[in-house]
């Protein structure tokens, strides 16, 4: 048996500034006068809707029932609804616990349809026999429970997709169907669906599934109206599609039940948070508080992380935290390891992909999320000495990069008087970050530093290390990015 909802509990309200005697009487408010329920006779009926139909999907069914007699005990009354396939005698009810002193119960259609098809296997198209059961009991355990039951006959309609994936040679993972983007759907409008994501030059129609013979249900071009859809029940009718001939981000909203079609230009990303979360991870499956990826302030459709990643599995979280079922960039396939390329933005919890760090690619990474056509990239995080204090020199792109092992990297070699800084990068000057000093010629006994990211504030900025004729010699350097520490020896 389910139970599928604690439709209604009492609260009592005391009215401090009636008189006493009043307070006693509505202290009793869940016993009821004799006279109202001695003569009364549970009775139930439904509305007298014979077929459901897809426009009525947000209207309401209605169950009603008359007040059953509490055989004048002064007792309260609860109710409960029951509802089974006709034959079934209740052995696998759908509950409805109502509550007191309520006599119906208004069931959302497109509910009800999904529960006739889904759960007792009506056939869309032809109707299916029901019966609803309302059983009343007493808060006085002496009066015996009451229930009533009446048959009732709807004819259920198709229930609509609950996803929809965007194909085509305009969308990311092109005709390939199997890797079609799903989109997300509306948690307030069941029927609506948006994609939100970069668009080519090309062709594309929504489907149903991701099922790789073609031969599911397909959304395709109204060819009297763009703006409308049609609904081509295992791919026949015309294979009508729209077309993308400026490459650009596009937000498309489409509903399923209206058959409309919304396309538009975008300028800003979708979500302005991202997070990661897993085992792999800082974060650890904590999806209340997880770490933030930052946002570049240049293009804000791009989102970086630097991170130490360990076994295990990882997902990223898009825009408000503590919801398992909420938005997520997820890999194409499950388990799949650190690769460059596409990912799948989505809502829900199905299907749950994730990426798998193994142990042979642990380590740091800067991970770097772009919105706007929906990729990420992986880059191993190398960390490089430089300045004429240390044996690189100044020689900014034949860099030897320190040893690392997970967040720790470290250096033992021969120091000379000079300066010296860090950099995360061997290309260009002021291509990426370096981890400068905190003041000018800093003392190495001073290991504080701070990150300084594409030459920001020029030279005034640019503190380094000053090693004295006195302290030069064989040195260890062991620096933690994940604790910001830097140990010379």
């Amino acid at each position: 048996m389910k139970t599928v909802h604690n439709i209604y509990k009492w609260n009592k309200k005391l009215f401090w500034l009636l008189p006493l005697f009043l307070l006693g009487v509505l202290a009793c408010r869940e016993e009821l006068a004799p006279r109202d329920f001695q003569m009364s006779e549970l009775s139930v009926k439904t509305s007298d809707i014979k077929e459901l139909l897809p426009g009525m999907y947000n209207s309401k069914y209605t169950f009603s029932w008359t007040a059953a007699n509490n055989q004048g005990s002064n007792s309260s009354i609860s109710y409960k609804l029951e509802i089974d396939k006709n034959g079934n005698n209740f052995a696998h009810p759908q509950v409805f616990e109502i509550g007191k002193n309520i006599y119906s119960y208004d069931m959302v259609i497109g509910d009800l349809n999904n529960l006739l098809v889904e759960t007792y296997g009506a056939t869309p198209g032809t109707p299916i026999e029901m019966q609803a059961r309302v059983t009343a009991t007493f808060g006085d355990t002496s009066v015996q429970s009451q229930s009533v039951v009446t048959n009732f006959s709807v004819t259920p309609f198709k229930p609509f997709t609950k996803k929809l994936y965007i194909v085509g040679d305009a969308t990311p993972n092109g005709w390939d169907i199997t890797k079609a983007t799903e989109l997300t759907r509306s948690a307030t409008n069941p029927s609506e669906f948006v994609y939100y994501g970069q668009l080519k030059n090309g062709n594309f129609k929504f489907a149903t599934s991701q099922d790789g013979c073609f031969c599911q249900d397909f959304y395709t071009k109204d060819p009297s109206d763009e703006n409308k859809m049609v609904y081509n029940q295992g791919g026949s009718g015309q294979d009508l599609q729209w077309t993308v001939s400026d490459t650009a981000l596009y937000k498309i909203t489409v509903d399923v039940l209206s058959l409309t079609y919304k396309s538009e230009k975008m300028t800003g990303p979708m979500f302005s948070k991202i997070y990661i979360v897993g085992d792999a991870s800082p974060s650890g499956w904590e999806i209340n508080n997880p770490v933030e990826f930052k946002q570049d302030t240049e293009n804000l459709f791009i989102f970086t992380l630097e991170a130490t990643l360990k076994p295990g599995n990882f997902k990223i979280l898009a825009g408000e935290t503590g919801d398992w079922c909420g938005n997520w960039y997820r890999p194409l396939t499950d388990n799949q390891g650190l690769v460059d390329g596409a990912v799948n933005q989505m809502k829900g919890c199905d299907p749950d992909y994730k990426w798998k760090v193994s142990s042979s690619e642990t380590g740091r990474y800067k991970i770097i999320l772009n919105t706007s056509n929906n990729t990420i990239k992986f880059e191993p995080v190398n960390v490089y000495m430089l300045g004429d204090a240390t044996p690189n020199g100044w020689n900014m792109g034949t860099l030897t990069p320190m040893q690392k092992n997970g967040s720790v990297y470290t250096w033992t070699g021969n120091l000379t008087a000079g300066s010296f800084k860090f950099a995360k990068f061997n290309t260009t000057w002021c291509d990426g970050t370096e981890l400068v000093a905190v003041t000018a010629d800093q003392s190495i006994s001073n290991t504080t530093f701070v990150e300084r990211v594409k030459c920001a504030g020029g030279d005034a900025t640019d503190h380094k290390w000053k090693v004295k004729a006195s302290e030069a010699g064989t040195r260890t350097f062991t620096l933690d990015l994940d604790t910001n520490t830097l140990t010379i020896q």
